[in-house]
């Protein structure tokens, strides 16, 4: 239960930063960064992802790990 709304909250968070990069919708964010769109929705949506996945959209935001999760953490 616990690890569900870790994966909701970081859902969350990807979403909250695509928007604020402009991308109103995670389809166009994942076709134009050619990322598989199903894949990138389930992610914003909470569900399971691997960390390579996580990592390779961190990358397209220019984040690192690190700086993803202060930033969560400070929301």
């Amino acid at each position: 239960m616990k690890t569900e709304i870790q994966l909701k909250s970081i859902g969350r968070h990807l979403r909250e930063i695509r928007k604020e990069k402009g991308y109103s919708s995670a389809e166009i964010f994942a076709y134009e960064n050619s990322l598989n769109r199903v894949s990138y929705w389930r992610i914003e949506n909470g569900q399971n992802f691997t960390m390579k996945m996580l990592l390779k959209i961190l990358d397209i935001h220019g984040m690192s790990l690190e700086e993803f999760f202060s930033s969560m953490a400070s929301k």
